[in-house]
């Protein structure tokens, strides 16, 4: 989904309040925190900065610059980036800003070694196309250019090469659904200095020539409203990951991935992501039952991932994924009902003999209790024959998944996140970001996992996963990408403070002592790269306007260095054992000298 941060947010967002101009930030004083028995990683919080504004996406995304230590910030409330100076990462510090433009918002950034930083910049009507801004990341004062790109750019990343700049054109409609723009991917082909794009290296990869093909393959293509609507309008771009060449997109409400040839800027393939059967892997669904009740249900919840990333093992291109979910609600159409509004005046019922369940028992899970809360969609499942549903999908995974580049799944997390903060926080579980009621998000996508990264430390490959509500980051090992192993949980958040039962004046102080709400853009910072020689980790929190710094320490020794191959050319330089040896043999060889030199001068002086 398009995040929160879009122009006329505090319309939207009645309750939300800027609190003050001063910056603050707070690391809590008892962080949650677990770690496995056998775990190889572990994770603490070491610092942050604070905006001072709640509920506002006042810090989304984030990225990094080696060279000058500095974090790249996306503030969406102020239409702008921050920079935070974070040569002590333990207490980041703002030190400038770029802007988008007026009536603008700015909803992604990206950096390369040198310092050439892009941004996406969504205009005042989202359905018109957007813009790229381009700017340096040492002397960010400046922007130094624009280009034009799709309808509402909504993520950007430069390739690891730092030859191209790809951009997410999600393309919502208008909530009248007066416009529904085409969903494509700008391919941007960056200069080798420091300097700005010119319209004529932008490219646009779009979804043109799969029309009629999608639906019949398994991508979710519905809430179309008009005969006209095409394919390419209803595909929504949210997030990119790079490797060997190829771009692949999450296109979310789709519940599917693109493929894009980076080159060509060609879309190559669309690929559906499928879902998790509920039947086989439990999950708690409602927030009405005063209790953690995490079980099997007779519903399949889909794999709408938001966030992407990609790293290869053996030259083998793998994806994770953060299985958030969304739902389509305009006012011109909305998908989302509860499954006890199902045989309701507007609404066909549940199949007779659902799932093998009688009438009484059909009318049991209807309950609120049981999975009536439970939000759906009502765009799949209907059988149209006998009007009524005979399956049932609910959004989002409530977990991540491993899949190769060609859409095989090898690793989904299951049940995992609901477990370990059902153990870890049992009287805050499933809770929101903005307030701490229990199980408030049960009915809801849960702990709802939207942020994801991945990093490699001491030989092996991590995926940190962000929590939008309860908030929080898990670890996870996935150097073997069908066997990936939790490791560790981390949660910057103070739970005696409920934001939404403070008064104005209560506001700033209460949002310092809360910690971290609602963590949105998550960047790994490899030791060689970071301020303090260690692996961190930085993560944006929209509702809190929070950038946090955690610190990922190895608890493995890192590999052996491989010994110097041995080499019969000259020119080799030697073992420190044969040079030793060699060593060794000279002193010998000069003793032995001496001594002969003393025998001749000893016969030398007898003769005389």
């Amino acid at each position: 989904m398009n995040r929160m941060s879009r122009a006329g947010l505090a319309a939207v967002c009645a309750t939300s309040l800027a609190l003050t101009s001063v910056a603050h930030a707070a690391v809590v004083d008892t962080p949650v925190h677990d770690r496995a028995t056998d775990a190889t990683a572990d994770i603490s919080v070491i610092g942050s900065y604070g905006t001072g504004v709640f509920n506002e996406s006042a810090a989304e995304i984030v990225a990094f610059h080696p060279a000058t230590k500095r974090i790249l910030t996306v503030n969406a409330n102020s239409g702008r980036i921050d920079i935070l100076d974070a040569a002590d990462p333990t207490a980041p510090k703002k030190i400038g800003e770029v802007s988008g433009g007026e009536n603008t918002t700015i909803n992604s950034v990206s950096v390369r070694p040198d310092g050439l930083a892009v941004a996406t910049v969504e205009p005042e009507n989202k359905t018109d196309n957007g813009s790229v801004i381009f700017f340096d990341a040492a002397n960010p004062g400046e922007v130094l250019g624009r280009v034009e790109v799709g309808a509402l750019p909504d993520m950007v990343t430069v390739t690891p090469d730092g030859a191209y700049a790809l951009v997410a054109n999600e393309g919502e409609p208008a909530e009248d659904y007066s416009f529904d723009p085409e969903g494509s991917v700008s391919v941007i082909k960056l200069p080798s200095a420091v300097a700005a794009a010119t319209q004529s290296d932008v490219r646009t990869a779009d979804f043109r020539a799969f029309e009629g093909t999608l639906a019949d393959k398994g991508v979710h293509i519905y809430g179309q409203v008009g005969d006209s609507t095409t394919e390419a309008q209803n595909l929504e771009p949210e997030y990119i990951a790079v490797s060997g060449g190829k771009a692949y997109v999450t296109l979310q409400e789709n519940n599917a991935i693109a493929v894009v040839d980076i080159a060509t800027a060609t879309v190559e393939d669309v690929w559906p992501l499928g879902y998790t059967d509920r039947r086989e892997v439990p999950m708690d669904t409602s927030d009405k039952d005063g209790t953690i009740d995490i079980r099997t249900a007779p519903v399949k919840g889909i794999l709408q991932p938001d966030s992407i990333a990609a790293y290869d093992v053996d030259g083998t291109t793998y994806l994770v994924l953060a299985n958030e979910g969304d739902a389509r609600d305009w006012e011109a159409y909305s998908e989302e009902e509860r499954i006890k509004k199902l045989g309701s005046k507007k609404l066909p019922p549940i199949c007779e003999g659902y799932a093998g369940m009688t009438a009484s028992e059909i009318e049991d899970f209807q309950s609120d209790e049981n999975a009536g809360r439970l939000k759906i969609t009502t765009a799949f499942g209907l059988n149209e024959d006998k009007n009524c549903y005979d399956d049932l999908y609910t959004y989002g995974g409530r977990s991540f998944s491993i899949f190769t580049a060609d859409g095989k799944r090898v690793f989904d997390s299951g049940a995992d996140f609901e477990k370990i903060t059902a153990k870890l926080l049992p009287e805050h579980f499933n809770t929101n970001h903005t307030e701490n009621e229990f199980e408030s998000r049960s009915d809801d996508k849960g702990p709802e996992p939207e942020g994801i990264t991945v990093g490699e430390i001491n030989g092996r490959t991590y995926a940190f996963i962000g929590f939008e509500r309860i908030g929080g980051v898990m670890v996870y090992d996935i150097t073997d990408p069908a066997n990936a192993t939790y490791q560790a949980y981390i949660n910057n958040r103070d739970f005696s403070v409920n934001m939404e039962a403070l008064d104005d004046d209560a506001l700033t102080t209460g949002l310092n002592q809360a910690g971290d709400l609602g963590a949105e853009g998550l960047t790994f910072v490899p030791a060689k790269d970071s301020p303090n020689g260690e692996n961190l980790l930085l993560v944006g929190n929209e509702v809190s306007g929070t950038t946090t710094v955690f610190q990922v320490d190895s608890l493995i020794e890192p590999p052996a260095e491989p010994a110097a191959p041995e080499t019969d050319s000259a020119q080799s330089s030697l073992s420190k054992g044969g040079v030793i040896a060699i060593a060794l043999a000279a002193v010998a060889a000069c003793i032995g000298i001496l001594g002969g030199i003393g025998h001749i001068l000893n016969s030398l002086l007898e003769r005389r």
